[in-house]
């Protein structure tokens, strides 16, 4: 008879452990890595994560690639705080590497701290201070009953690098972008003139032409951040579009890293797009608009307050969503299993 109550089995101790908890914001994954780790040394969050990345990258790919993970999984790493006034740190992974901003990631790091206790504050609307690679971010919790209902996030100052310039990207033709930063760069394009879908059956063509996008404008353009060398990279390309639900402003449709789907409406996204909304003059400070994702599934994004940031003129974007748990992980890593460090296939 088999024993499934009282089975108490435990690794060797030579096996490494990591410790995790899955949730999603709008169907995009989180696996948030917060025990078992070595030592991350580093004096701000961008030197841990360059030091994470040089030294113990085996751990993003043996959590995030299969057969723990997948190829679109995402994750997150907890540190301490590293700023006097910080609740925590984090910076974030996937499977080409090392984001500099994620905003479903933040949202879901909010609802993730304070429905587990991990981090306690009273109140209906608690507020937290994030260590994160582009700067501090600030987001409040919205509580019903206890729980997280809601999470919004003050992003860092975001901006229009690019206005409407123009492309020949092979397989596609002429395509016309744009570029903004809303903690990481994107190139937007307009899905209906390049007769694109938007929908999940178009999931395969919206990689494809994504990643043909995006090379395509880093071979021919720079990407300069004006302060982080490290943040100085297209990070992904947008497809914008019409909404499915007409009481929304529009879609967003994000292929990242190395041919990641968002299934969100992206955090850092939608922050550029209020940039390059308000840059254009098409949204008010103080409005509003709510963005699909692929799944259907919105956030909200309005502009707060117009800044300058070094020679860019800036705004700072307030996002909102909601974040869902769905498991806790322990990994094990048998130092005899060939394939302990993961395999993708993309």
């Amino acid at each position: 008879m088999i024993n499934l109550t009282n089975w108490s089995w435990h690794p060797p101790k030579d096996w490494l452990r990591i410790q995790s908890v899955d949730l999603h914001t709008g169907g995009e994954p989180l696996r948030v890595l917060y025990g078992g780790l070595p030592p991350i040394n580093g004096q701000n969050i961008l030197e841990k994560r360059r030091y994470f990345r040089d030294e113990l990258d085996y751990i993003r790919t043996g959590t995030l690639f299969e057969p723990r993970g997948h190829a679109d999984m995402y994750g997150a790493i907890i540190t301490e705080p590293i700023t006097p006034n910080a609740d925590f740190g984090t910076f974030f992974l996937h499977n080409e590497g090392y984001s500099t901003m994620c905003g479903h990631a933040i949202i879901a790091l909010t609802k993730l701290v304070f429905d587990t206790g991990m981090i306690e504050k009273e109140g209906h609307e608690p507020e937290l201070v994030i260590d994160a690679p582009p700067g501090l971010i600030r987001a409040k919790a919205y509580r019903n009953n206890g729980w997280v209902e809601k999470v919004s996030f003050l992003n860092v100052p975001s901006f229009l690098l690019m206005k409407d310039e123009t492309i020949h990207v092979e397989g596609i033709g002429d395509v016309t972008f744009d570029v903004a930063y809303g903690g990481a760069f994107y190139a937007f394009v307009d899905a209906d003139k390049l007769g694109i879908g938007m929908k999940e059956s178009d999931y395969n063509q919206l990689i494809d032409w994504g990643r043909r996008i995006k090379y395509a404008v880093m071979e021919h353009y720079a990407i300069k951040h004006p302060f982080e060398e490290d943040l100085s990279f297209l990070y992904g390309t947008i497809f914008t579009g019409k909404p499915n639900n007409p009481r929304h402003h529009s879609r967003n449709v994000c292929i990242f890293a190395e041919g990641e789907v968002d299934r969100s409406s992206t955090g850092s996204g939608v922050s550029a797009r209020a940039a390059f909304h308000h840059a254009k003059g098409e949204l008010k400070t103080g409005e509003r608009i709510t963005i699909e994702s692929i799944l259907g599934t919105t956030m909200d994004v309005m502009v707060t307050e117009t800044t300058t940031y070094g020679p860019h003129q800036a705004v700072i974007p307030e996002v909102s969503g909601t974040a869902h748990l769905t498991g806790k992980n322990e990994f094990w890593f048998d130092p005899n299993d060939p394939l302990k460090e993961g395999f993708i296939f993309r």
